[in-house]
């Protein structure tokens, strides 16, 4: 049974109130929906269902989740190859701050030097690109999730390069370990702390009150 001009028009308004903003990525989930709504209504199909059952089946979470999955595909060698040199990074940070550790228990040359490399590297190399990764993959989140994770990245390396100057005895060290703990426990724990709370569900709450 071939759509109308109405239904189509009713699948186009569907597609384009979904969120996705690929010209391309709208053309084709429009083309396979009405491909989709046409055949069950050759089955004698309302369609108000067939329409409904067809964008439930191509994405349960809804079609904007479409638009992500295809930017992660296109996206998906770059990705890879960020990750690899983000975990390379952290292995190499975490290497150089354990033997930087070892060498100082062993009196051995060398400790300090390992251990600031080390310290160095995990807090201003591995701590942001890790937050970029979380970023993108948050990007379609609310902004309070894009919040919650730049505070988070602040308050790290405030905290690290903070103690780093506080052990070196180096001047600035009171002053990022004061701020970065002020921001984390104010903000950062503010956003983990309410999205625990929005997490429960009235019927939790209800029987623990």
């Amino acid at each position: 049974m071939k759509l109308s001009a109405d239904q189509v028009e009713r699948i186009r308004s569907v597609v384009d109130n979904s969120g996705i903003r690929i010209e391309a990525l709208r053309d084709d989930v429009l083309d396979h929906l009405c491909c989709v709504v046409e055949l069950a209504l050759t089955e004698e199909k309302s369609f108000d269902e067939s329409l409904e059952r067809a964008v439930a089946e191509l994405a349960p979470d809804g079609l904007h989740e479409l638009e992500k999955e295809t930017v992660y595909l296109l996206n998906s060698t770059k990705i890879v190859l960020m990750k690899k040199i983000m975990y390379s990074i952290g292995f190499l940070g975490a290497f150089a701050l354990t033997m930087g550790v070892t060498f100082k228990w062993l009196h051995w040359p060398g400790g300090d030097e390992l251990f600031m490399i080390g310290f160095l590297v995990l807090t201003l190399l591995y701590a942001p690109l890790a937050a970029i990764d979380r970023y993108k993959v948050s990007i379609s989140k609310a902004i309070s999730e894009k919040l919650r994770i730049t505070i988070g990245l602040v308050s790290a390396m405030s905290i690290g390069v903070g103690g780093l100057l506080k052990v070196m005895g180096l001047y600035g060290g009171d002053f990022l370990l004061l701020g970065g703990s002020v921001v984390f426990a104010i903000a950062f724990y503010h956003f983990i702390s309410s999205r625990y709370i929005n997490s429960l569900s009235p019927n939790v709450l209800t029987c623990s009150s």
